[in-house]
Order: structure tokens, then sequence, then C-alpha cells
């Protein structure tokens, strides 16, 4: 901890330090610039957006306008019971009631100064049958597209989609745009044609940069902060890393940043905002505080996700909490790329499944990404034997259907090279059983018994296309049950996938103003912290799509509200 020293000089003073350029961390930004603070945000990678930029900018927000807009009328105490009865014990109500309670209004005020523009989906949440769930959705809200070239250079610092959030690496989708490619419907060679000319046709800056200026998902939600605070004209320093939080007398005060690889003291009058990710690149503290999750290679997260705001933290003497945890996922790696691809429709989809290292199906493929991750870090934690899973298609699931970074309609020898490193194919069960190192026998049982059952629509074992969330991500021109179809035309084909995650989630403890917490259970004055800098209010539970950026930005929207006097919280 840099205590403050008599002669030091202040080589910048603001009102509010944001640090890190992710989703909440801009909005917190915007909400105190719009309270007439004097902003800073600062983030160490040469890239800006964080993690929400490469994300699919899904927002979980119960009572919205939005959704009841489109004749959902939710009810805020449901969804408390929901999430509390999902969250883990140590996570206080009062937390849980601030994120509900002023999740909407963050999203109307987000909306009223921003030009983003959220629409709920009918998407179901992820424990839609539990007591305050929502089978029908709508409290899942996705951004629609936004045009990247009012951004100026901007656009070509913001951090790309993620591979799995985007087509070849490069062009950028909405959430509708998903199914009409994935099934093929009526007009897609059109669209995706259109798509295709409207990105290489964007001259001259084809020939600068690849960057599709059709914001989307993660983009969007990125880009349309960064139009606002431009507009307020809220510095965003690249390349300025948080060093060390300054203190005096119990308040901070200030931080030790290194901007462009020079020392600089900046001091804050009301105050920092710690809203720079959780852990997941830091293999050091994954093997500390989070052993179920190992592998630092696997998460989904960015490079710049080391933990610093969590040490600064603790350095401050802040509390933490959760730390064991993550936003647990099934990722397919390709090797030589920086993080995990996560694997979200295709574990839904009929013709497939997943089976460890036995050869044995040993979860409901399509449950959430979430709870499959969770399942898979337990069975390798337990047998040693699901790290890598294999998941497991067949010809016409092949044809049909993209798997990962492997594209349909696109024949084997024409993929991307190290994707074919990783594929494993057989002309029959057998072969490929010998192909990916499992008993031929054990392996062919498995298929048969699936195959069976699938037949008829039915999954006793794991009870696959039982849940509304299951079917949601099935293919509806399949019956009687549309995860299912057996596996029976060859060739075969097997890819690795492994226990991952998108995030850690455990971090610093804080209250329900986002204050964070120290070790005597009382406010650190001049402190807060959102996002997967701090303990999630979800615990180790993921409730429905959009519970991570959800709470970011609501969070966010509290503490700068509480930082700058605003009583709009």
């Amino acid at each position: 901890m840099n205590k403050a020293k008599t002669g030091q000089e202040w080589g910048k003073e603001v009102d509010v330090l944001v640090v890190g350029s992710g989703a909440g961390g801009m909005l917190s930004a915007l909400v105190a610039a719009k309270n007439h603070a004097d902003v800073l945000i600062i983030e160490k990678e040469a890239l800006w957006g964080g993690t929400s930029a490469t994300s699919g900018a899904g927002i979980w927000i119960p009572a919205s306008d939005q959704a009841a807009a489109a004749g959902f009328h939710d009810n805020l105490d449901d969804a408390f019971k929901y999430v509390r009865a999902l969250s883990a014990d140590n996570v206080p109500d009062e937390n849980i009631r601030a994120f509900v309670e002023n999740a909407a209004k963050m999203l109307r005020w987000m909306g009223d100064n921003t030009e983003i523009d959220y629409q709920a989906f009918p998407y179901p949440d992820y424990h839609a049958e539990n007591p305050g769930g929502s089978p029908t959705g709508y409290r899942t809200h996705m951004p629609l597209p936004l045009d990247g070239k009012r951004l100026g250079k901007d656009v070509r610092t913001l951090r790309f989609a993620s591979p799995a959030a985007s087509l070849f690496g490069y062009l950028n989708w909405h959430f509708d745009e998903t199914y009409l490619l994935l099934f093929r419907g009526p007009g897609w060679h059109w669209h995706l044609a259109k798509s295709l000319m409207r990105y290489w046709l964007d001259w001259p800056f084809r020939f600068i940069s690849r960057k599709d200026r059709r914001l989307t998902l993660g983009n969007a939600l990125a880009g349309g902060l960064r139009l606002a605070l431009n507009e307020k004209n809220v510095p965003l320093w690249l390349r300025t890393s948080l060093e060390d939080l300054i203190v005096e007398n119990g308040k901070v005060i200030g931080a030790l940043v290194n901007h462009n690889g020079e020392p600089l003291r900046i001091r804050t009058r009301r105050g920092v905002i710690l809203a720079a990710g959780g852990f997941d690149k830091n293999q050091a503290m994954r093997d500390a505080h989070a052993p179920l999750y190992p592998s630092a290679q696997y998460s989904g997260g960015t490079s710049g996700n080391t933990g610093d705001a969590i040490r600064a933290g603790q350095a401050a003497g802040a509390d933490t909490m959760n730390m064991q945890s993550a936003w647990a996922a099934p990722v397919f790696y390709v090797p030589g790329e920086d993080r995990g691809r996560l694997c979200t429709i295709e574990r839904a989809l009929p013709g497939c499944i997943m089976v460890n290292q036995s050869g044995k199906r040993y979860l409901n493929e399509a449950a959430s990404y979430h709870i499959v991750g969770q399942q898979m870090a337990r069975q390798q934690r337990e047998h040693g034997d699901a790290s890598p899973t294999w998941f497991i298609f067949d010809h016409t699931y092949r044809h049909n259907y993209p798997v990962g970074p492997l594209y349909p309609l696109v024949p084997d020898w024409a993929q991307n090279g190290m994707v074919k490193t990783i594929l494993k194919k057989g002309r029959t069960i057998g072969e490929l059983a010998r192909e990916m190192g499992v008993d031929p026998a054990t392996f062919e049982a498995t298929i048969d018994r699936f195959n069976s059952f699938a037949a008829k629509g039915e999954d006793p074992d794991f009870h696959r296309g039982d849940a509304a969330y299951d079917k949601m991500y099935g293919d509806p021109r399949v019956g009687p049950n549309p995860c299912l179809r057996p596996i029976e035309k060859g060739p075969f084909y097997a890819m690795p996938i492994y226990p991952g995650d998108i995030g850690t989630n455990g971090g610093l403890r804080t209250d329900p103003l986002a204050r964070v917490i120290d070790a005597a259970g009382k406010p650190i004055e001049g402190l807060y912290a959102i996002g997967n800098s701090a303990a999630s209010a979800m615990g180790e539970s993921y409730p429905g799509a959009g519970v991570t950026i959800g709470p970011a930005l609501t969070f966010g929207y509290i503490a700068a509200n509480h930082m700058t006097g605003s009583n709009q919280a």
C-alpha cells in the first residue's frame, strides 16, 4: 500500500478514477460525468472494452420497461426469491436486493443517456423451473447493432468480439442473425453475402484495420458507452496500469499508476472505482484460490484480467469473498489462441453427446454452460477423466451445424490448420473410439444406449431437452425433442472440449452501495468495486444470461451515484 508522503507531488487530480474499460467501468464513469464529476478511465491494455466487448453483451434485468412493453410484467419479489435461492449463503440479502431493485433503473438511465438500444428477449432463465424463475424469459436483454464509424479512430482500438461471437473471427453478428445462419433459414445465403460485401467494401478502412465497424453484441455495448463518454469529453487512457492505491488515514485518496511506462500519482477527490475484471489470466492466483478451475489458458477472459485491482484492494485492507468461484463454462481450445471459445449452442443441438475419457456420458449436455462447466470441473477433480471431454457428433450434425471453430458445409480438408489437428474422425464408432483413445466396446455401448432413447425423444439418464432452457437452443425442426437425434450416420467425429470459464467471479467484498469492505466489516472510504473485481451477488450460481454484465452495470450505476452525491440509486 502506497502511503501519501509530504513532498510527493500529484501528477494528476480528478474527482473519480475508474480502473478498467469494460462495460461496468465505462457506465460508472459516464454516470459520474453526467453528475458533473471530473472523471478519468485507465486501461492497462492497448485495447479498450475489456471482456465486455468480446461478449454477447446480454444483461439480466428483472422488471424492465422493455419487458413490460413486450407483455411480460415481472415481479421484483419473484426475481429476488429466484436469485436468493441460487446464490451463496454468504452473499447478503441487501446486495441481491440492491441489484434487483436498481437494475431496471440503470437500464432506463442508460437508454436515456446513450444511443444503446436494449431489447428484452424470450430467453428463459437458466433455472426457470425454480420458484421465481421465468420460463418465458424477458429478463435477458440484448443490444441492437450500432454504427461504429461514428467512433472515428477509437474504433481501431476497440477489442474484437470473441471468436465464439463472430463469424470467421472478424464478422460481427446480432443475436437474431445467429438463428438465421445456424439453421440456414430462407434467404440465409443472401444475408451472409450482403454482410460479407458490407465488410469487405468498407473502404478505405478495410486497408488499415480488420475491425468490423458494424458493432453488435459486446462491441455495440462498449461502442455505445464510448460514444457517450466522448461526448462528455471523458478521457480513457490506454496502456495505463494500476500499481497501488494511495491511502491516508484509512481513506483511499488516489492511486499510483504506470502510464505509458512512467509512474504517475493520481489524486482522487471522490474516490476510485475498481472495474478491472477478475484474475482469469493469473495462473498463480488461480492455483491459490480457485483450484477447481485450474487453467488460465482455457479461460475465455481477456489477457488483462490478472487480478491487479483485487490485489490492490487487499493491500489497502479490503476483505475478499468467494475467491474459489468462477463463471464456469465448457470451452473449445484451438492451439495457439489466447483463450478458450465458449461452447453455448452446440451442446443442445440434436445429434451430439459429450463423453469422458472412458467413453461414457456423465451430464446433460444441453444444460446452461455454467452448470456444464461446473460438472466437468468436478468430474475432472474427482475422476481425472474430463479434461478433455470428447464432443461427439456424426455426419448429419457435421453438415448441419457448427462445432466451435469447425464450420459446416466447409470440407474437412479446407478447415483451419490448427482446427484439423484437434479433430478426430472415424468411418465407424469403433474406429473413432480408437482415434480418441477410449475403449471401443464401452463407447459403442454408450452410443447404442443414447440412440435407442434419442429415437423416441427421451433421455432418462440425464433428461436432456426437458427444461425450457435446453429447448431454447435445440433445433425446432427436429421432433419430438429438439435436443435429441440418434448419432448414426458416418463418418463420425470428436473434438476435445475442456472445463473452463468466462472469468472468475470471486473478489473484493462489497456492500449494497458497491463500497469495498475491510476485514472488520466496515466500508473503506473512497474505494468501490464492481464487476468481476468484486465478489458477485450471484455467489457461485448463474441464474440467467447476463448476470455477469447486468450486475456490473447496475453496481457501477449505484457506485457512481453514491460517490457523486446523487440520490438516483
